[in-house]
């Protein structure tokens, strides 16, 4: 579920580093009833697209971490698994 959760907001923050006008015009009009009167100003793109890859790398380096721990927590699992035979003592016993 958290990778999910990392996966969306990476692609988020792709759309929004790709694509900062349809964000700001989707949430200006969310956000006011007369869009009309409304103008961002001329930097605020640059803000959106800044937040954007903030938003990617956090995803990534969330993704990243992840998969790190769910690797982990499977070779803890495998090794106190007594199920699956340890290498050394298969090796001892063929010899």
């Amino acid at each position: 579920m958290r990778a999910l959760v990392y996966l969306v907001v990476g692609i988020v923050g792709l759309l929004e580093t790709l694509l900062p006008g349809v964000f700001v015009n989707a949430f200006t009009r969310a956000a006011y009833r007369d869009t009309a009167a409304v103008k961002p100003r001329s930097w605020f793109r640059t803000v959106v697209r800044i937040e954007g890859a903030i938003l990617v790398l956090v995803g990534l380096i969330g993704l990243f971490r992840t998969a790190r721990s769910a690797r982990a927590r499977d070779a803890d699992a495998a090794r106190d698994d007594p199920a699956t035979p340890d290498t050394a003592s298969v090796d001892a016993a063929t010899r």
